[in-house]
């Protein structure tokens, strides 16, 4: 029993207590029929994000693309992929938006562009030892004429991380080949990226996503790295950082990014996608004069166990206190398996890269009972919290995609060993008995759609006593009433089957024990599942009790 660990989150600021949705702007909503999103399609269903009690919305990427990795390869950073849309679409979703009460992050991705980027062509056309060669990493090769490439880095979506032009030089790609890797110590790309955040600030967005945020800068000498090139690998306490991940340098950037972001009104914010652990580095990119969230993805990764969500989230709140900011919480997103699927598999099983037909398949009744008694457990936290699309219907992965419609560069990349992303980010369902259950006008979908979808379609679940959409937008009601995002949080039991803790005028529990528990006294206002008969707490549920 622990009675003495109380965490307080900084009380002010819209973002340290915000939950925000993510977009995933080609499987949202379709306008046009085409079978992929685009942005007036978010527009258009703003009012759902409003109607469910969200703060803010993080766009992925919508910005000129060939789509080698579904637009995280950008060929132009001040415009629109005419595929979802134009500038004149952005700045209507970005002023109805705010219309709605909700504020609009986008998507940076300023590790790599996309080798479509006129940057990149000019780079290949003036040749070694160029100024244009100096803005990414060009290095001659090892061994006999340079034929091997300059280091045994390895791609995060499989194979080398360097491809060779026939000069003979080679160029980096931490993902695809398609992806070069800037070079941030050249002072032309930073100065280049204060230009596109002032763009998108100029015309009312209220912070960016940073995508691969630890990525930037590299060892200079860019040793080798004999450990496996997981994003998340090599990070542990006792063992020395990748060279190509989490290096110091990465800190001064968005120092000087902070500073232009702080000299607009309205509390901008900057948040890191940075696969860092242990907690104590992740917390680092959230000092006061850095960035302001950080996700949370040891939390995301952390086994359905009650040591393991006690650690983690004990853990995650010491590092940020430390440096006086929120934690980030997070179950989902576009590069993970959803959480409805990913905690029907066994207890302790791997994160997988993705399932498919013939591997181990979820249990999907466990999966979503657990999934929501992780959401109401997370959504009790203090601190900020990010849902992915789709979670509040309960949508489980696509586990039985055709492998011959899967798009994911790491598909084909790994040699077809790992499944990859697509599983994630299937259209989402809107109406059971619509053309792609509401998704567009028509029956295109540019990933298949399976048959349950219109079970979990938003026309189902609306208005639904215990459907999984109406739980997500009482326990967001109720996270507002109870003040829990600027709470904070005192534990009062951390067994190997039971946790329980007081947030405010809430205790809340959560049983991942087989047997049924008694249930905190006091006014039970909300649960991830019906209690049983004598008011107990079965197996996998969460509760909210008040006791004020």
């Amino acid at each position: 029993m622990n009675h003495d660990t109380t965490h307080q989150n900084p009380p002010t600021g819209w973002w340290t207590e915000a939950v925000i949705y993510q977009i995933y702007p080609r499987s949202f909503a379709d306008s046009g029929g085409d079978g992929i999103g685009d942005l007036p399609g978010i527009t258009a269903r703003l009012d759902h994000l409003a109607e469910l009690g969200v703060d803010a919305v993080w766009l992925s990427p919508f910005y000129p693309s060939p789509q080698a990795d579904a637009g995280y390869d950008v060929a132009d950073y001040r415009d629109v992929e005419p595929l979802f849309g134009t500038l004149a679409d952005a700045d209507d979703l970005i002023a109805k938006a705010h219309a709605n009460g909700l504020r609009v992050i986008v998507d940076l991705v300023p590790n790599h562009t996309s080798s479509a980027h006129a940057w990149f062509q000019a780079a290949l056309a003036a040749g070694p030892g160029s100024a244009e060669r100096g803005r990414y990493i060009f290095r001659a090769g090892r061994g006999p004429g340079g034929a091997e490439p300059p280091n045994d880095w390895q791609s995060v979506f499989g194979g080398p991380a360097w491809t060779r032009l026939p000069d003979g030089e080679w160029y980096l790609h931490l993902f695809d080949t398609a992806q070069p890797d800037l070079n941030w110590d050249n002072p032309e790309v930073r100065a280049e990226f204060l230009d596109v955040l002032r763009f998108w600030l100029d015309r009312g967005v209220d912070g960016f996503r940073v995508d691969v945020a630890h990525g930037l800068i590299k060892q200079a000498d860019l040793a080798d790295w004999q450990e496996p090139q997981e994003i998340l690998s090599g990070q542990e306490a006792d063992k020395p950082r990748p060279p190509m991940w989490d290096q110091d340098g990465v800190h001064e950037v968005y120092r000087e990014w902070r500073r232009l972001l702080d000299g607009y009104p309205g509390e901008r914010i900057l948040v890191a996608e940075a696969w860092v652990e242990p907690a104590e580095r992740l917390a680092r990119y959230v000092r006061p004069d850095e960035m302001h969230q950080a996700f949370n993805f040891e939390y995301l990764l952390a086994s359905w166990t009650a040591p393991a969500q006690y650690a983690v989230i004990t853990r995650s709140l010491e590092a940020t206190d430390a440096v006086g900011a929120p934690t980030t919480w997070v179950l989902s997103n576009h590069d993970v398996v959803r959480h409805a699927s990913r905690l029907g598999l066994p207890v302790g099983t791997p994160r997988p890269n993705g399932i498919g037909v013939g591997d181990e398949q979820p249990d999907a009744a466990i999966g979503l009972r657990r999934a929501r008694a992780a959401t109401l457990l997370m959504l009790a936290l203090p601190g900020s919290a990010y849902l992915y699309q789709g979670e509040e219907l309960g949508l489980p992965e696509h586990t039985t995609l055709p492998d011959e419609a899967r798009q994911d560069p790491t598909w084909e990349r790994s040699g077809r060993t790992q499944r990859g992303r697509d599983g994630c980010r299937v259209p989402i369902p809107w109406e059971a008995d619509a053309p792609s259950y509401g998704f567009g006008p028509t029956d295109a979908s540019w990933l298949p759609q399976p048959p349950v979808w219109a079970e979990y379609a938003l026309d189902r679940q609306r208005g639904v006593p215990g459907s999984t959409y109406e739980l997500y937008r009482e326990a967001l009601r109720l996270r507002r009433a109870y003040g829990l995002g600027p709470g904070t949080l005192e534990w009062l039991s951390s067994g190997d089957e039971v946790l329980t803790f007081r947030n405010g005028d809430l205790v809340v529990l959560t049983n991942f024990g087989a047997d049924a528990v008694p249930a905190p006294a006091g006014e039970l206002v909300h649960s991830s599942a019906p209690l049983d008969e004598d008011g107990s707490v079965p197996t996998d549920v969460t509760v909210w009790v008040r006791t004020a």
